[in-house]
């Protein structure tokens, strides 16, 4: 029987691979035989196949009702085939996971809308307990800021609370034609490998505000672009305590010292 698929919906910032093999970096950066793992947008399965082949315990997880209902139809026909060649499927929005209820250890993968990837990654990241390792295809853009380091020209705040917390490569890259419909940019592959982070969790909100204060002025120096968040005075403090020069700018700082930023900037407020 001949099953028409579903439109992709612009919205939801749907564009699907064309081909499963396409998908062999993120399977081989997540060595997925015998664990469980959850796959983010999984529409109609061409991530989810080679996750099953590979021996994985897949919870495929779609908001879009219309491709759960293929991916409920593409379960019963693999099961029938095989009854170990089954997967779960949720039909709810990533978003609303509550990353620490997942089973230890679980792997998170998947091709993330461009328009909520860094807002799902930066959620999962504090989850290391729970999550080992992540793999995702995401915007071009967005995995040159995932990867980047000090002095690259792509490294920013994202970047910086990133590597707080995992370790992230570049896997490989994806041309537009790879997709339907094909997007306006090219997309990549990237593994993260998660760690806890050296700032405490109580302090992550504030430690984040601190590194994004850090790159709100990316052509200033880091004394002007603090200074806007924290006066000229602390700005001067902080720099003095950290003997750094006035020259010194956020682009050059790597996370360690922007961890040692944060504990004395933690130690003006208590003096």
């Amino acid at each position: 029987m001949n099953h028409r698929k579903p439109p992709l919906k612009k919205r939801l910032g749907q564009h699907h691979l064309r081909d499963s093999s396409l998908c062999r970096p993120l399977i081989e950066y997540l060595r997925p035989s015998g664990q469980r793992v959850v796959e983010i947008g999984a529409g109609g399965g061409i991530l989810t196949t080679p996750l099953v082949k590979a021996g994985a315990r897949v919870t495929a997880c779609e908001v879009d009702l219309d491709w759960v209902f293929i991916l409920h139809r593409r379960r019963r026909q693999a099961s029938r085939l095989d009854p170990q060649a089954g997967f779960d499927v949720l039909a709810l929005d990533a978003q609303s996971l509550d990353w620490s209820r997942l089973h230890t250890p679980t792997l998170v993968t998947g091709n993330l809308p461009f328009n909520v990837a860094t807002r799902l990654i930066e959620t999962l990241l504090p989850h290391a307990a729970q999550v080992p390792r992540a793999a995702f295809m995401v915007q071009k853009e967005v995995a040159d800021r995932l990867v980047a380091g000090p002095g690259d020209p792509a490294y920013g705040s994202l970047s910086v609370l990133v590597a707080a917390q995992s370790q992230a490569q570049l896997l490989g890259i994806v041309r537009p034609g790879s997709f339907h419909p094909p997007p306006k940019v090219s997309a990549a592959f990237v593994g993260m490998a998660l760690h806890p982070s050296p700032v405490e969790a109580a302090h992550w909100p504030a430690f984040a505000r601190l590194v994004r204060l850090a790159f709100a002025l990316r052509r200033k120096t880091l004394r002007n672009s603090l200074a806007s968040g924290l006066g000229k005075a602390r700005s001067g403090a902080l720099l003095t305590a950290m003997g750094w020069g006035d020259r010194c700018r956020a682009q050059e700082l790597d996370v360690a010292s922007f961890v040692e930023l944060f504990q004395a900037n933690l130690a003006l407020e208590q003096t």
